[in-house]
């Protein structure tokens, strides 16, 4: 399933608000109702999912790309037979 570029890279954003929203929803309620625990576990567990997400993001990206590197480098030495 292909994402559009906008929702994919507010991916982190969205699943800490929902993880917020939960966690707010869990102490709104108080600890008092029994249902409350677990949205505050469900709302830990997509904050987490975000940072997960967004470190791994940050990971793969500051990783070159062999691929793009090598036919950068193979396009910078080829030579011009016309000019030589």
């Amino acid at each position: 399933m292909h994402l559009p570029t906008s929702i994919y890279e507010r991916l982190p954003q969205f699943w800490i608000l929902i993880g917020l929203l939960f966690m707010s929803s869990g102490t709104y309620l108080g600890f008092d109702y029994s249902l409350s625990f677990l949205y505050f576990g469900v709302g830990f567990a997509c904050a987490l999912w975000s940072m997960w997400i967004f470190t791994k993001r940050l990971a793969f990206r500051q990783v070159p790309q062999d691929n793009e590197q090598q036919s950068d480098d193979t396009e910078d030495q080829s030579v011009d037979p016309v000019t030589s």
